[in-house]
């Protein structure tokens, strides 16, 4: 079966005892040549594997000259993870208290909705007082018509539709008369020409 590979955290662990056996100062080139040999990384991850190490404070590293230069001590090491147990028990203990407060905000919520006898029959009659002022909502809607406003609104409305239609009355009459006398057309002729009803007349 095919070997399986050397997981991120694994190669970091593996770079680390490079510096620790050592006790040694190298160049980039230098552990890209030892990391494959002795430790099973490959030469084309070592810069980045190096570089997470560097930025976690694990190495340390320096330039002299044109060159850069690694290293790390144990001691060091054993700081670096001191300060990063630390965080993460900083970073656990404040987490525990948002916990703990939304615990507590959860559990305060929580007052006066328990699922007593007494709850239960308060949203019963809630849902049919509800369901009530629905039904009363209807029908109110449906006596709307007799509202005074309504009725007076009606009122009014009808009453422009009302001298609209007897003004447009009064100027069929007037252009039937001056048809008639223009080119002397009997009335019955131009109310069956433009579609006149005979019983034309003004709204009382």
């Amino acid at each position: 079966s095919k070997k399986k590979g050397l997981s991120f955290e694994e190669k970091r662990v593996r770079m680390m005892e490079i510096f620790f056996e050592t006790k040694d100062v190298f160049q980039l080139k230098d552990i890209e040549k030892i990391a494959p040999k002795e430790k099973g990384i490959t030469s084309m991850s070592v810069k980045e594997i190096l570089q997470s190490l560097v930025d976690d404070g694990m190495v340390d590293t320096d330039r002299i000259g044109t060159s850069n230069y690694f290293w790390a001590f144990p001691s060091k090491a054993l700081h670096a993870r001191k300060r990063k147990l630390e965080e993460l028990e900083s970073q656990f203990a404040e987490s525990s208290q948002k916990k703990e407060a939304l615990q507590k905000s959860i559990e305060k919520s929580k007052i006066g909705r328990e699922d007593t006898a007494e709850r239960a029959a308060l949203i019963e009659e809630l849902a049919a007082l509800r369901q009530k002022k629905e039904k009363l909502k209807a029908e109110i809607d449906k006596y709307r018509e007799c509202d005074p406003d309504v009725v007076e609104e009606m009122r009014q409305t009808n009453k422009i539709a009302k001298e609209a239609a007897n003004r447009w009355t009064d100027n069929i009459f007037s252009i039937k008369s001056w048809a008639k006398r223009k080119f002397g057309f009997e009335e019955s002729r131009i109310d069956k020409s433009f579609g006149i009803p005979e019983d034309l007349d003004y709204i009382d």
